[in-house]
């Protein structure tokens, strides 16, 4: 095993898979496996109110019938993101130790208007929210009223560029084309954008794929782990499965595993997937170690993918 390349699965347990869902954990697995690396599985279950334990084991017995094995991870304690919170609690007071996050105060439909639109008299660049201006005696009278504050991670108004796997160069200014990002909810709660930038760099990630809904998140990412003192991964970013209504959902059901399962032989599905992303010419079953024999980031599909 080629321990200087570490993958990882890291599936969110709000939902059964579904076929998008099961695209990119074979594409994870073909990535690392065809470099020798070694995988890891971990839960991406911040959210108490959506993430279910029927939803993780479902997510875990799903990899395994398909031939999906991995090397460390869930149900070990330390492989779900709802136990790692003293990690995130650590790089937050480090942030915001340098002045990298700042509270805010405002309502989900402010901050969604802030992100669309600038305020008069701001630059149609300007997408930091106004709280990032409040003085520090401003935000300790705020602080002080009682009401609990989200906080926002302060993005660096710079050129990050990102050498995607598969996509190739994908260059971003975070301030000014996507604007600050939350990484503490009012409620405690950990965001993404912090959980997963610190696990990454905690568990030694060198590769990471995943859909290209999430390219758009791998400049603040890598400026993340990069400013907490890690090294950012390998990103490749997988093309996304979509029907008419769009990218596939969990929430929606979408071609779920669970129905998959009731039709389908595991080399059936996986040779399904090969087939619909491109490693395959012709839609017929196969294994996981026969898609590996052969596998090549050339041979993926780039554009989406419309299924029926």
């Amino acid at each position: 095993m080629n321990t200087s390349v570490v993958g990882r699965f890291a599936p969110s347990p709000s939902g059964y898979m579904h076929m998008g869902n099961l695209l990119a954990m074979l594409l994870a697995w073909l990535d690392c496996r065809s470099l020798g690396g070694e995988l890891i599985f971990r839960l991406e279950d911040l959210d108490p109110a959506r993430s279910k334990p029927v939803y993780s084991e479902a997510l875990a017995a799903d990899l395994h019938w398909l031939g999906l094995d991995w090397d460390r991870g869930w149900p070990e304690e330390d492989y779900a993101q709802s136990k790692r919170t003293a990690l995130y609690e650590e790089a937050f007071a480090l942030l915001r130790e340098r002045g990298l996050v700042y509270p805010c105060w405002c309502s989900r439909s402010e901050r969604l208007a802030a992100a669309s639109a600038p305020q008069p008299g701001e630059a149609e660049h300007d997408r930091r929210c106004r709280c990032a201006r409040l003085s520090l005696d401003e935000q300790a009278t705020r602080l002080q009223s009682g009401r609990p504050p989200a906080w926002k991670l302060r993005c660096p108004d710079a050129q990050i560029a990102v050498e995607d796997g598969h996509y190739g160069r994908f260059i971003q200014n975070p301030a000014r084309e996507v604007g600050d990002c939350i990484v503490r909810r009012a409620d405690g709660v950990f965001a993404y954008q912090l959980a997963v930038s610190v696990d990454d760099l905690r568990m030694g990630v060198t590769r990471v794929v995943r859909g290209r809904d999430l390219l758009a998140s791998a400049p603040r990412q890598k400026w993340l782990i990069e400013t907490l003192g890690g090294t950012a991964p390998v990103y490749c970013h997988a093309p996304l499965l979509i029907d008419g209504g769009g990218k596939l959902s969990k929430r929606l059901g979408s071609l779920s595993t669970q129905a998959l399962r009731a039709e389908l032989s595991p080399e059936a599905l996986l040779g399904r997937l090969a087939f619909l992303c491109g490693l395959r010419e012709r839609d017929e079953p196969a294994s996981a170690r026969e898609l590996l024999a052969d596998f090549s980031w050339d041979r993926v599909k780039t554009e989406d993918i419309r299924i029926e």
